[in-house]
């Protein structure tokens, strides 16, 4: 027996078209050019794209076939991006804000290099090397989250940017910041965000994380170190050793119990242990010594090439 024929579809079975959809900030009546990004498109100005893109300024000058779209005029250029990257990219040359997403910064990063919009991707590199530098000078003034915007689970989202991106410089403070104060249970599980989702780690920047925090740890507490000191005192100054042998002692215990990460914690008196003043300022130069030890190995730890070896591949 022959197969049934095939129905006929009839139009109201037929799919709905398409609805586009005008971007209400970045639709400009003088423009003279459309992009289109998925279901939306922006109206902007040729000569705004050709003058930051080469790659745009090289399409400005293709000659358009006959059956080209175009809206009022305008030619319609459909690009494969995600609508909200491109969003992202033209707001930043029309709308520049000095605080952005993590997002759009990812998109300024994708879409710059793309695109070829140097000083977008440059800019944008910056505010990533800002946050997690590659000088422990520049890490301590760091904690301000001041050009890009903080949510619960941005130091997660903010490795995974720099790993599929290529930001290998900035790796190594990245991975600190997330490993720091962090459960290993949270860096496993991922960190829930606002919206719903988790903050996650690739495999490979979960391992080094993982294995990172767990270097960390017993690090910190070696002698030469941050808090190595406590473990092994090297001077002979103290007027009053039985006292601050006991503090030292103390203070040992009290970090070695919180099981956190202290190895790039700033220097401080210890003025509540009752350390002497000779020992105090002892103590304070050789947490300044060891940290400094400390962040010229920050890459080691995380299984990554020294500093002076680490290079961006944008």
């Amino acid at each position: 027996m022959s197969p049934p024929p095939t129905k006929r579809q009839r139009p109201d079975d037929a799919p709905a078209p398409t609805s586009i959809t005008h971007s209400e900030r970045l639709w400009f009546a003088d423009g003279n050019v459309v992009l289109q990004a998925g279901n939306t498109q922006f109206r902007v100005h040729w000569g705004v794209l050709a003058l930051h893109s080469s790659v745009f300024r090289g399409m400005q000058g293709l000659p358009q076939p006959p059956e080209q779209p175009s809206v009022d005029g305008c030619p319609v250029v459909e690009l494969s991006d995600g609508t909200d990257d491109v969003e992202c990219l033209l707001k930043a040359l029309y709308i520049p804000q000095k605080t952005l997403p993590l997002a759009a910064v990812g998109a300024l990063i994708r879409l710059g290099r793309k695109y070829d919009v140097k000083d977008l991707l440059d800019s944008a590199v910056a505010r990533i090397g800002a946050r997690f530098p590659t000088s422990l000078s520049k890490y301590d003034a760091s904690y301000i989250w001041d050009t890009i915007e903080w949510y619960k689970g941005i130091e997660l989202d903010a490795v995974t940017l720099l790993s599929e991106n290529g930001i290998f410089t900035a790796l190594p403070s990245a991975y600190y910041r997330a490993v720091d104060g962090e459960f290993l249970g949270n860096l496993l599980d991922g960190i829930p965000k606002d919206d719903g989702t988790r903050a996650t780690l690739l495999q490979a920047d979960l391992r080094r994380c993982a294995v990172g925090q767990q270097r960390i740890f017993l690090k910190q507490f070696e002698p030469g170190y941050t808090f190595g000191w406590a473990r092994k005192w090297d001077f002979d100054d103290c007027p009053s050793s039985a006292v601050c042998r006991a503090s030292r002692g103390q203070i040992l215990n009290s970090y070695m119990e919180a099981f956190d990460t202290w190895a790039l914690v700033e220097p401080r008196p210890f003025s509540e242990y009752n350390l002497c003043a000779a020992c105090s300022q002892h103590a304070k130069e050789s947490m300044t010594a060891g940290r400094k030890k400390f962040w010229q190995e920050l890459p080691e730890i995380f299984d990554l090439p020294a500093w002076n070896e680490l290079k961006n591949d944008l």
